[in-house]
């Protein structure tokens, strides 16, 4: 650093905090450390008694943490995303709309893998709503050499990080399954569960019946409901290894690509999700989904309502994270589940 005369600083990076007190009404930092004076602050270092300040010496191919942060921001920042001004070094990117946001967990790794420079995020894979903190982008020291961004970018790659993708799937249609509900034994309780759970992501079940036990009238039901004008298909109960479960069977025959049948996921391990031809996604539903408060199917509910098509391996990855502790005052999603 150097010591140059107040009027002299404009462009110059600020070493220390600078405190400006005004009696009764103010004490703070008016100019924090790593601050670039501009034009307008010299008449007010002056008032503040400031006649000569201690600044960086600036260096070719060194970059100021605001300039470094920013380089940054530029490898996160995507549709539906809006950025703050840099303070102290860091920049936030907020989400402009509800939907899911998604991370290439990769790349952001590489990133981060260098030196002196960091980008923290949310969870990806999780729901969204306006306003929500997206991510952090910062510098560890004060400057930094700019080849060590210019690594970054490379290691990032031509696309952003990250993604905020809109909501889609607005219309699903319900198959419960099982005698007890369907000879009027017992009251359909599943399906108010799941008007409640795809309401949030604003998905209305169109279509919804109920059907005996056995693989052909399950199968017949799905062909019914493929014909239908529907994002979605739910079938709802029959998903363990009872002989009487029959709804796995009776989805892989409707002629949907199984993608897991069973996942490592408490609650929710017997969850099963395809795709047909179409696009479209079934899903078969385990009891718990009925009373537990979080399951598999709130970890990927907000994926599929916008369209994201899963994959093996996005479910092989739900292991570390996938058990709910059962709290006895549930607060998910501000919870470790999924996480």
């Amino acid at each position: 650093m150097k010591l140059i005369r107040t009027q002299d600083a404009v462009g110059h990076v600020l070493c220390h905090d600078m405190t400006q007190i005004i009696p009764g009404a103010y004490k703070d930092a008016r100019f924090r450390k790593g601050h670039v004076v501009t034009a307008e602050d010299i008449p007010v270092l002056l008032r503040m008694g400031k006649e000569n300040l201690y600044v960086w010496e600036v260096h070719e191919g060194i970059l100021h943490e605001n300039e470094a942060a920013e380089r940054l921001c530029a490898l996160c920042i995507n549709d539906n995303m809006e950025r703050t001004a840099p303070k102290e070094g860091k920049i936030e990117l907020k989400a402009t709309i509800d939907g899911v946001f998604l991370v290439d967990s990769q790349r952001l790794m590489a990133v981060n893998g260098q030196e002196e420079l960091m980008i923290a995020t949310r969870k990806g894979g999780t729901a969204v709503r306006k306003g929500d903190k997206l991510c952090g982008t910062r510098v560890i020291p004060l400057v930094i050499e700019e080849e060590k961004l210019r690594e970054a970018a490379r290691l990032a790659g031509e696309t952003p990080l990250m993604a905020l993708l809109p909501y889609k799937l607005r219309r699903a249609a319900v198959i419960t399954t099982g005698s007890e509900v369907y000879h009027g034994r017992i009251e359909d309780k599943f399906t108010p569960v799941l008007v409640d759970k795809l309401r949030a992501f604003g998905i209305e079940v169109t279509e919804h019946t109920c059907c005996d036990d056995g693989t052909e009238n399950i199968a017949a039901a799905i062909a019914g409901m493929r014909k239908k004008d529907v994002d979605m298909i739910i079938c709802t109960g029959g998903m363990s290894v009872d002989p009487d479960d029959n709804t796995p069977g009776a989805i892989k025959e409707s002629g949907a690509r199984i993608v897991t049948y069973g996942a490592p996921v408490l609650p929710g391990a017997m969850f099963l999700l395809g795709y047909f031809d179409d696009g479209r996604p079934i899903m078969g539903l385990p009891g718990c989904v009925m009373y537990a408060k979080a399951t598999i199917f709130d970890l990927v509910l907000p994926r599929i309502a916008a369209g994201v098509e899963l994959t093996r391996r996005d479910f092989v990855t739900m292991g570390e994270g996938g058990l709910c502790l059962q709290c006895e005052v549930c607060h998910y999603p501000v919870c470790p589940f999924g996480k």
